[in-house]
């Protein structure tokens, strides 16, 4: 028994494996931990087999007449070495080991993995032998094996000496072998995944397009925010006499220093969608030579129009929106007596003191007139004081910046939907 295994690769595999003896790679009598560049697996510390022994398992659909009909030893260690692997992993770890064709298939590893492992004795497609059976004694010889002789690597050599010289064994590949190869080939179908499959074959070249919209791109980077003039109201409230640099919407914040929006960081908060602390934003003023903030800021941004996905590539994204941002009564006073008609949001802190000055100093009085909006962290319990005040929540992360782009496409979503219901005169059409 213990000769046939050591002759034989498939018992020696199976012999390493119920053993749980280490099983490594040698690549030009050197170890290595590739099995792409080995030439032989050690299977124990006197059986080293090159990696392209042909073992008894035969292929599904073959005569097992030839030794292609055979799987390699490589093929059939690798079945067993990616046992657990997901379908697609393995046909990748397959081609990865040199392995495009001859690997044992998905339907047929479960079977041979078990055979190997000795959960099962006897498998139909493993061609039994010939010198010595491996079979138990009293197990029915199953009706489909065949039996092919056992032909081992000294055997090989001494049948090539019988056609050639001591000094000359060249080996001569049998013509029907060539055909049997040339007819693979042929049908060779490449396995492709859902990675390969994107890459495609043909090389698109985009440089037209590219300089077809790189003028368009520059001549939109040079135009100024707000040049655009806001054509005058035709119908609505009395603000539609007022020219039309003063219909630009105001939005008010709390003039609390305790307050997440201020107006050190709201410019940079609402125009470039980056929330910055206070503090750290007063310093990076003062550092420029700005002691103090203005009472008075504006900000434009790009308002998308709601039938923008069924303009024209050449249509701009929207118009230039200018807002101003007032923290104060006294800063509001600026824009005129009617300059409430103009507020369209209040940004609070939920402390019920900002609003003794306003117009309205009562809050449910107040977000009747006004979009209010309750700015606080994401991580903050809710504030029980502004659940009759009807205003929104706009929460805002303490670490993760990259997702203040959302909260403030959600403000300005807000802001533009109670706009256009209250007062669409200070839209730009």
């Amino acid at each position: 028994m213990s000769s046939t295994m050591d002759s034989d690769p498939l018992l020696a595999l199976r012999h390493a494996i119920k053993t749980k003896s280490p099983i490594t790679y040698v690549a030009n009598s050197e170890p290595t931990a590739s099995l792409l560049a080995a030439s032989h697996i050690v299977l124990s510390p006197t059986i080293s087999l090159p990696k392209s022994t042909t073992t008894r398992y035969s292929k599904p659909g073959t005569s097992a007449s030839s030794p292609s009909d055979f799987f390699t030893l490589e093929a059939v260690y690798l079945a067993w070495l990616l046992r657990d692997a997901p379908v697609a992993e393995y046909m990748k770890q397959a081609r990865d080991n040199g392995l495009a064709v001859g690997f044992v298939s998905v339907t047929e590893r479960k079977s041979i993995v078990e055979w190997l492992e000795g959960k099962v004795h006897d498998l139909k497609r493993i061609v039994s032998l010939a010198a010595e059976s491996t079979t138990p004694p009293g197990t029915p010889t199953h009706p489909g094996a065949a039996t092919i002789p056992l032909i081992t690597p000294k055997r090989a050599a001494h049948a090539a000496d019988t056609t050639t010289t001591p000094s000359k064994r060249r080996y001569v590949a049998d013509q029907q072998d060539v055909e049997v190869v040339k007819r693979i080939k042929q049908n060779e179908v490449e396995l492709r995944d859902r990675n390969t499959i994107l890459r495609g074959t043909k090389t698109n070249n985009f440089s037209a397009l590219r300089a077809t919209y790189s003028e368009k791109l520059k001549k939109l980077k040079e135009t100024k925010p707000g040049a655009a003039s806001v054509p005058a109201p035709t119908a609505g409230p009395p603000m539609q006499s007022r020219k039309a640099k003063n219909l630009y919407p105001i939005i008010m914040i709390s003039s609390s220093p305790t307050a997440l929006i201020t107006m050190h960081n709201v410019k940079r908060f609402l125009q470039e969608s980056l929330f910055e602390s206070s503090s750290a934003a007063r310093e990076r003023a003062a550092a420029a030579g700005n002691s103090r903030a203005e009472d008075v800021i504006h900000i434009d941004r790009r308002r998308v129009p709601p039938s923008s996905s069924s303009q024209p590539p050449s249509t701009p994204r929207g118009d230039i929106q200018r807002y101003f941002v007032v923290d104060s009564t006294d800063a509001l006073q600026k824009f005129g007596a009617d300059a409430w008609e103009r507020v369209v949001c209040v940004m609070t802190t939920g402390q019920a003191w900002q609003f003794r000055p306003y117009r309205w100093s009562e809050p449910r009085a107040l977000f009747h007139h006004v979009k209010g909006v309750y700015v606080s962290w994401a991580n903050d319990p809710p504030n029980t004081k502004i659940k009759d005040w009807n205003v929104t929540e706009l929460k805002i992360d303490p670490h993760r910046r990259h997702i203040d782009k959302s909260v403030v496409a959600h403000f300005w979503q807000l802001i533009d939907d109670w706009t256009i219901t209250n007062k669409p005169w200070l839209i730009k059409s």
